[in-house]
């Protein structure tokens, strides 16, 4: 079918809805390279994050014993996004 030039699909895709990040927080253990650090969580768990993009725009310093705030993605629990500093 053509609208003004443009072919429009009739197909309709089916959209996977965003599930919730899980939301916890952790004491930073160690520097890694390239803004990555070991973080242990609240339950003993030891994961590996990363800086949000926010935190290295505006050059938020975040240093081993430091407490944060982590969103970990429900499909993969061994990464994490350091998402705020406590």
């Amino acid at each position: 079918m053509r609208i003004f030039g443009q072919i429009v699909n009739l197909r309709i895709k089916v959209l996977m809805s965003k599930t919730s990040n899980i939301q916890v927080t952790g004491t930073i253990l160690e520097a890694l390279s390239n803004s990555n650090f070991k973080v242990e969580l609240e339950n003993g768990k030891e994961i590996i994050c990363f800086l949000s993009g926010k935190m290295r725009m505006h050059y938020i310093k975040v240093i081993p014993g430091d407490k944060v705030g982590i969103e970990i993605s429900p499909y993969d629990l061994t990464k994490g996004r350091i998402y705020r500093r406590f």
